[in-house]
């Protein structure tokens, strides 16, 4: 397997794009694993424009597959005082694949300090099971750990579908940044599953996320709580609310996704 450090290292520019070949283990299917594609697009900027301040929102639309050598290309939609709009295409050997509009913000005064994202209770993941049980996974997900944290697995046919799981890069070279979180908050199924008899086909077609913090405030062992709710699943789609958190309930992300079902 490559790991993720060797995936970021292989990125090489090419004039104002990027370009970067994956091996086979991070495929989702046929095409690349989802949130490499979003990784990619926000390394991609990140490399592309100095000074850029923190990501706190971006939006992700999986339009193709992403097969073969892949080019990055981003472009600074419109830099303002305080925040940085970048545009970001991921062309792979069928066209277009991924594009991502990313908003970059700078720290601002401001009177008004609220934050309410309280992790919900889990047991520690030294006494949790796989998340997979043993069984079939997809390739990208060998590079994740994943355990159950509680809720309803997946074909289990629960009445809510919703579950809770431990995540954490295996590559523990990982670097602590957004690319690295990115990349890990969409390793889990779509909570839809919960709901399908048996395995079936599926495809996330959009993804929202809003960064509320990077990394931990404190101590960080790379373990990352994620939550997975879909909402709806009918006429063949499913709209899914996600909240990610460091170990030490640090809040990291709250997301949305839309997901095609074939089921």
């Amino acid at each position: 397997m490559t790991p993720f450090t060797e995936v970021l290292a292989g990125i090489a520019r090419v004039g104002s794009d990027f370009s970067v070949s994956l091996t086979e283990d991070w495929l989702q299917g046929r095409t690349l694993y989802g949130g490499a594609s979003a990784a990619l697009c926000t390394e991609a900027a990140l490399r592309a424009f100095d000074g850029l301040p923190p990501l706190r929102s971006a939006q992700f639309a999986f339009i193709g597959p992403a097969s073969g050598p892949l080019l990055i290309k981003p472009e600074v939609l419109r830099r303002g005082r305080s925040a940085t709009f970048v545009g970001v295409d991921l062309v792979g050997d069928a066209g277009l694949a991924t594009r991502a509009l990313l908003c970059f913000g700078a720290i601002r005064e401001s009177s008004v300090d609220f934050a309410h994202v309280p992790m919900p209770e889990a047991p520690a993941p030294e006494t949790c099971r796989d998340f997979f049980r043993g069984g079939f996974r997809p390739n990208f997900a060998h590079h994740f750990d994943m355990l159950d944290a509680g809720g309803a697995p997946p074909f289990s046919m629960a009445e809510v579908p919703e579950y809770k799981v431990w995540l954490r890069h295996k590559d523990r070279q990982t670097p602590n940044d957004i690319t690295a979180l990115i990349a890990l908050a969409d390793a889990p199924p779509p909570a839809a599953m919960v709901r399908f008899p048996s395995f079936g086909p599926i495809s996330s077609m959009t993804w929202s996320i809003e960064v509320l913090n990077e990394r931990a405030a404190g101590e960080d062992d790379g373990w990352r709580l994620e939550t997975s709710l879909a909402e709806t699943v009918t006429h063949g789609y499913s709209s899914q609310s996600m909240k990610t958190w460091a170990a030490d309930g640090t809040p990291l992300l709250v997301s949305r996704q839309t997901v095609a079902v074939f089921v």
